[in-house]
């Protein structure tokens, strides 16, 4: 498997490579994502001393460390036999003397993966990783030191907000994010997966853009074959992958799926406040938001200000299509699939029925907001035009509520509004939905009070079809063609 895409993260590797000083780089992501992938992929050929060690899960310091010596032994000494130090402090010395014996025109890339694991209990591993970059490794320039870990909170507290002597150390960090629909398409095209743009959509909508479930598919099934026999299937890798991604990334895991449980709950968004009355005495104040910045961080929730509601507080909901997908259609059916008692096309029974399209419309939701930028530019807007979502409701029984599913307040004395459909075919505007978009605008004008121009845009995964109402009131159309660019 060679690299796709990550033409970003790859360009930050290169300038690190290439770079006169020494470097020191953070990456984390969720699990599954290609962190440990990408690193060694993008080193593999490079002319520099590579040295990967890697901590083991659950490993005793004495294992970390005779692991830490056996990559010393391979990468230096032509796997002559050493002995390990008995800390830290002495297998991080025996590395020093290792590279000070090099050439001085060899650059040495350091890779410490599963660093959190690495770190066990009282093994002061990070104190002494702060002493040989401060007083030792950050004198070489030919030393290029990459630390990465499953644990992406624990890599963004330990490492890059840490308050001690790794303090504003870090020289770069990248966060490698899920793959984008035309990263998707690239790989699975290079797998020898040909599927139109709509069915890899679908895909999308399921498992997200993470190399590690995509590369589960079979080029002899179809979409929905596919995902019944991944997700439906006793054994199948998405059946019990969300207990595993949970306490894979989390500390107190089982609170943080609690939370994303009740956001999830509210598929157009929750208020802060109203997660805590839910969660109630178990998580407060500085905890409570801790919680909620360790489940943003890793992308599985989005925080917002709803437009012209400032004064409501912070808002979240969950943009990870697996987390969506795994608590819409695996989770109440577990212990039936542990029976096997599902059917084996179960998935496919699915489709076409009212809860598939209620699931397919926040999915899809969810892949436009991976895609803001995109949708920004083929809508010719600015960068500086914000997109929000916005919602009102009512209590009035005379007074209708209303809900617009993105939005772009622009500079330009305008604000874009823009209604996202997920259809097989082309949506028709037809008369009762022409006058309820009618409605939605004149509640969001008469709630918001804004004076701005109004632009309507459809953004439709098989486009619209033409009708006198996609006339009167349609200014734009984004297809998922348009996704894919």
């Amino acid at each position: 498997m060679k690299l796709i895409g990550r033409e970003s993260e790859q360009k930050t590797l290169e300038s690190l490579l290439t770079s006169d000083k020494p470097e020191f780089l953070a990456i984390y992501g969720r699990r599954r994502i290609g962190k440990t992938f990408l690193i060694r992929e993008y080193f593999k050929n490079k002319s520099a001393v590579f040295f990967n060690s890697t901590g083991a899960k659950n490993g005793s310091l004495l294992e970390q460390i005779e692991h830490f010596t056996k990559e010393i032994s391979s990468v230096f000494y032509n796997d002559i036999k050493l002995t390990p130090g008995k800390n830290w402090d002495e297998a991080f010395e025996m590395l020093t003397k290792a590279i000070e014996a090099l050439s001085k025109r060899k650059k040495v890339v350091l890779f410490l993966d599963e660093l959190p694991w690495m770190a066990t209990k009282n093994s002061k591993l990070l104190q002494t990783l702060d002493y040989y970059w401060n007083q030792r490794w950050s004198r070489n320039p030919n030393i290029k030191l990459i630390i990465c870990g499953s644990s992406a909170t624990w890599i963004i507290d330990k490492i890059i907000n840490n308050r001690g002597g790794l303090h504003n150390r870090l020289t770069k960090q990248i966060h490698l994010k899920p793959f984008r629909l035309n990263e998707v398409k690239a790989f699975l095209k290079h797998r020898g997966i040909k599927l139109t743009n709509h069915q890899i959509c679908k895909i999308y909508m399921v498992m997200g853009g993470v190399p590690h479930y995509l590369d589960h598919l079979e080029k002899s099934l179809s979409v929905t074959q596919n995902i019944d026999r991944l997700a439906f299937a006793d054994g199948g890798l998405l059946v019990q992958e969300f207990d595993n991604l949970f306490s894979s990334l989390f500390t107190m895991h089982e609170l943080c799926m609690q939370i994303i449980m009740i956001i999830a709950d509210h598929g157009q968004g929750i208020s802060q406040e109203e997660i805590f009355k839910k969660i109630g005495s178990k998580i407060k104040g500085y905890a409570g938001l801790q919680k909620l910045k360790e489940l943003q961080s890793t992308g599985f929730i989005m925080k917002y200000t709803p437009y012209g509601s400032a004064k409501h507080g912070m808002y979240y909901k969950v943009i990870d299509e697996y987390t969506l997908f795994y608590l819409k259609w695996i989770n109440p059916l577990k212990a039936n699939i542990a029976a096997e008692i599902i059917a084996p096309n179960y998935f496919e029974s699915q489709q076409n029925t009212p809860s598939w399209y209620a699931w397919a419309g926040l999915a899809f939701e969810a892949v436009c907001y991976k895609h803001i930028s995109k949708i920004r530019n083929f809508l010719s807007l600015q960068p500086s035009a914000i997109a929000y979502p916005w919602r009102f409701k009512t209590k009035e029984p005379h007074q209708d509520g209303a809900q617009i599913d993105l939005l772009f307040d622009r500079a330009d004395d305008a604000i874009t509004l823009c209604e996202i459909k997920f259809t097989n075919q082309a949506f028709i505007i037809d008369k009762a939905y022409a006058k309820d978009l009618e409605r939605k605008i004149q509640v969001f004008k008469d709630i918001t009070g804004t004076k701005k121009q109004i632009f309507l845009s459809m953004i439709s995964a098989a486009g619209i079809g033409k009708s006198k109402y996609s006339d009167e009131l349609v200014d734009q159309v984004v297809v998922l063609e348009d996704l894919f660019a």
